[in-house]
């Protein structure tokens, strides 16, 4: 097997990895939002790079997440730009309908502070989990245009640019029933992975 693929075993781990750490980072949202989060079980699959916004259409938002002390490396979360503005609606005392044409700076720090919180926690969730420090610095917030960066991936298609894509479903009440992807790369995956206790410890 290649370096930058990934096991049936390896890619369950992940599954697992996301569930610990998504789970409790929904908590902490709804408690932001004042509304009730749920996050399905996670479905996980290795892609190349090129399709990673497959789900994806018009403006998304890229959520860096740097770790910087317990594992090396980065992951991105994924989403949807209306998501994003529901979000900010509610941290804002909205009730998630009045939702603006353009995101201002407060919107976009509403959301970094949301994202901060959420990867925090999840960070937090997977340090006691694997009993071992892990740290992330804050998450990075950043508007995609997806046709552009399609555009541009598909022109430098690489068999070995692949992550692991975690995708799951997100609902907060009525409000939104969406999709929201993480993105490992395989190199990050793989040293998660290592950390898992073993089913025969």
């Amino acid at each position: 097997m290649g370096e930058n693929m990934l096991t049936e075993y390896e890619l369950d781990v992940m599954g697992e990895v996301a569930n610990i750490s998504m789970g409790n980072a929904a908590t902490t949202l709804g408690m932001m939002v004042n509304r009730r989060v749920e996050i399905t079980t996670p479905t996980v699959s290795l892609i190349n790079r090129s399709s990673a916004l497959d789900d994806y259409d018009k403006t998304c938002f890229f959520v860096q997440i740097h770790y910087v002390k317990g594992v090396d490396g980065n992951n991105v979360l994924i989403l949807k730009e209306r998501d994003v503005k529901v979000m900010t609606d509610l941290m804002m005392m909205g009730d998630g309908t009045n939702i603006p044409d353009e995101l201002t700076e407060l919107h976009l720090s509403a959301v970094s502070e949301a994202m901060n919180q959420m990867m925090g926690t999840a960070a937090t969730s997977l340090s006691q989990f694997l009993e071992r420090e892990i740290d992330i610095s804050p998450p990075e917030v950043s508007s995609i245009d997806v046709e552009s960066v399609k555009i541009f991936e598909k022109m430098f298609v690489d068999p070995s640019h692949m992550f692991v894509k975690i995708s799951f479903r997100l609902t907060i009440e009525d409000l939104i029933d969406s999709t929201m992807v993480q993105l490992y790369p395989v190199p990050l995956a793989k040293s998660l992975c290592e950390l898992f206790p073993s089913p025969e410890q």
